[in-house]
């Protein structure tokens, strides 16, 4: 469970420590003598023990077909024969009793575990703490099955997915009694409809984006990536894919319930999130468009901590779009049930946080007001002495939204993840690492820009319009500024994964065909396997693990892709059965150390759907103990060749997760 840990005691031990190098240098000394003695020991005792024994569920000849309702499945060709004997050393237990693990409870069908409403409650209203992420601890972790509703249906393939989704999939008619004027959701009999309509658009999202795309440039490949704050079911995002603009979508567990699970039964790209205490959990400079229609935000509070949240995540010359209270009050202040003075004093106070920042302010039209943030803070910091507030913000890395365990120099591993201090293992060297909290707070300040040469330059450098930006070289890669990538090594990995894509629609026909719309990358490294999806109608969560080598989330985003950071030991930020595919490359080898793997596992089968595919590439002995535990999932499964032949050490492993539902409670009867 994650903690406050601002004012703790440990916080100040710390800061003690770095005060005092001296004893510092010298514990750490102590304690790396004092493991490596004992690591020698250890293996000196144990010299013949084999890494693990692995069941494996035979016939090595099976590849991924379509059943007659379009669903992939595991079928067993002839043609294909993995002889893991004759390759690798594995040991096989084929007697070895399977794990099955048992369904859990039906109340746990939605079950959200960083965001759970009880836990919740345990936490600081101020700020919205409590509606944070806040994971279970250790002993608080399910080893059991999230089930399906009863009657769970294959959703509708997209672009239909969009205006429908099955009643039984997601049983809330809420939303479509509270909302039924202003035409978010409606139920038609055993579905439901989406309209397109919102707080701030009863008109349709469609002539909405239209009324903004005449302030500014939503069609020309300018505006590719888009932030939607507190997005109810995501309307706007779904409707801003017709014009090519990618949107991350976000809104809180909250009483609208099931918002967010309602944008991805749709096929549109959500997670559950909030402007709380925190950052989100997205990288500096990442979105050309962020967009607030009645969010509910307190934009003009805590010193503008929440607007500057929204300037570090906004790309140099990215735009803010506001509509509703208190734009355009004098007009509209009789249907907002608020006093004009009052609407006067929030829309004032929200003009001088923007100028505060630097935004300059485009246009207000009607009940829309939008910002520009600038190209780069050559006038800001002219500007600073005569603008106290806010001030630039002295951190040294403005992606940071998590903190990690991740030692730059070497190949890390956390021997102890559930501790306060955790022992970090880099090949024979051990340090220790004091967690002060997981997450890292807002601040309120503004994010500095990397420096220019000219008034007339895009800070971090300027990016190609939209589609060219899919595989032109990101800026921050052609600067220098990710260490250790070179525009060199992004062409290659573009190449690589076009190839590997396409062996994957060879082994697995329904690709190409709809039957998968939201897929997540885990590992995603350059968002290489994403860009090789954009002739899909599919959309791609890119996710990068916070103890990963590289932080590449940035450049994910300047190619004009989506995605957030994540820790593989912790749940992900959504709901259960949001994901039809799942593609795991290297993930297990980067967390086989770090936490016990079947949570991980158990994870994935919660987001994943029923019948929905997952794609993992490792080394064939990780994947035998991943079908290991996966075969008491209810899943099907089965390790294939690299595409490369039977020669490479990494492998693919196909698995499927089969379609079961949990029973209907006397309540559902």
């Amino acid at each position: 469970m994650a903690k406050e840990y601002s004012g703790s005691p440990k916080h100040h031990h710390r800061l003690e420590a770095k005060r005092n190098p001296l004893t510092w240098i010298l514990g750490v000394s102590f304690l790396c003598i004092l493991f490596y003695v004992l690591g020698a020991w250890q293996r000196s005792s144990n010299p013949n023990k084999t890494q693990f024994s692995a069941y494996n569920r035979g016939g090595c000849d099976s590849h991924v077909t379509t059943s007659d309702n379009g669903n992939a499945v595991v079928g067993h060709p002839s043609s294909t024969n993995l002889d893991f004997a004759s390759h690798h050393q594995v040991v096989l237990n084929s007697s070895k009793t399977v794990s099955q693990f048992p369904s859990c409870d039906m109340s746990f069908s939605e079950y959200t575990p960083c965001q759970d409403k009880v836990r919740g409650r345990k936490f600081d209203r101020n700020m919205l703490k409590y509606r944070e992420r806040h994971c279970p601890a250790k002993e608080e972790l399910l080893r059991c099955l999230i089930p399906a509703p009863p009657q769970y249906k294959t959703p509708f393939k997209w672009p239909q997915s969009r205006d429908y989704a099955w009643y039984s999939n997601i049983p809330h008619r809420e939303l479509s009694i509270e909302k039924a004027i202003q035409n978010w959701i409606q139920l038609e009999g055993n579905r439901f409809r989406f309209p397109g309509g919102g707080t701030m658009f009863p008109r349709g999202a469609d002539a909405y984006i239209d009324d903004i795309g005449r302030l500014i440039p939503l069609t020309d490949g300018t505006i590719r990536t888009a932030i939607d704050t507190g997005c109810g079911v995501a309307s706007f995002g779904a409707y801003l894919l017709n014009r090519n603009i990618l949107t991350m979508s976000f809104a809180p567990r909250d009483t609208h319930e099931a918002q967010v699970q309602f944008a991805l039964e749709r096929g549109v790209p959500a997670m559950i999130g909030i402007m709380g205490s925190q950052r989100l959990p997205y990288p500096a400079r990442a979105f050309d468009l962020a967009h607030c229609s009645r969010c509910l935000i307190p934009w003009q509070k805590y010193d503008g901590l929440y607007l500057a949240e929204v300037d570090r995540i906004l790309r140099p010359g990215g735009y803010w779009v506001l509509s509703g209270p208190p734009i355009h009050w004098k007009k509209f202040w009789r249907g907002w049930e608020r006093t004009r003075e009052d609407l006067k004093q929030e829309q004032d106070a929200i003009e001088d946080v923007a100028k505060s920042l630097c935004w300059k302010k485009v246009i207000e039209k009607n009940d829309l007001s939008v910002w520009q943030k600038p190209i780069n803070h050559v006038e800001c910091f002219r500007s600073k002495k005569v603008l106290k507030a806010p001030h630039m913000c002295e951190s040294d890395d403005p992606d940071t939204a998590w903190y990690s365990h991740w030692c730059p120099s070497c190949s890390c591993f956390l021997l102890d993840t559930y501790s306060d201090i955790h022992i970090v293992h880099c090949g024979l060297i051990f340090l220790v690492s004091f967690v002060l909290k997981r997450y890292r707070n807002l601040e309120a300040c503004v994010t500095p820009l990397p420096e220019v040469s000219s008034s007339d330059d895009v800070a971090g450098g300027a990016i190609e319009k939209w589609p060219e930006r899919a595989y032109a070289v990101p800026p921050r890669i052609r600067s220098g500024s990710t260490p250790g990538i070179k525009a060199e090594r992004f062409e290659e990995d573009n190449k690589l994964w076009k190839e590997r894509v396409a062996h994957y629609k060879r082994i697995i026909s329904p690709l190409p065909t709809g039957r998968y719309r939201n897929i997540m990358d885990m590992n995603a490294y350059l968002g290489g396997f994403a860009a090789a999806m954009l002739n899909y109608p599919v959309w791609v969560m890119n996710v990068v693990p916070i103890n990963s080598n590289h932080d590449t989330l940035g450049v994910i985003y300047e190619r004009g892709l989506i995605g957030t950071y994540q820790d593989w030991c912790e749940a992900f930020s959504t709901y259960p059965r949001t994901y039809d595919l799942i593609h795991a490359s290297g993930l297990f080898t980067l967390y086989q150390n770090r936490c016990d793997i079947t949570y991980i596992l158990l994870e994935m089968d919660r987001i994943l759907r029923p019948e929905g595919t997952v794609i993992f590439r490792d080394t064939v002995e990780l994947l035998v103990k991943i079908q290991s535990i996966t075969d008491g999932m209810r899943w099907k499964s089965q390790i294939m060749d690299h595409e490369s032949g039977p020669f490479n050490p990494e492998k693919i492993l196909v698995a499927v997760k089969t379609y079961w539902t949990g029973e209907a409670t006397q309540k559902q009867l």
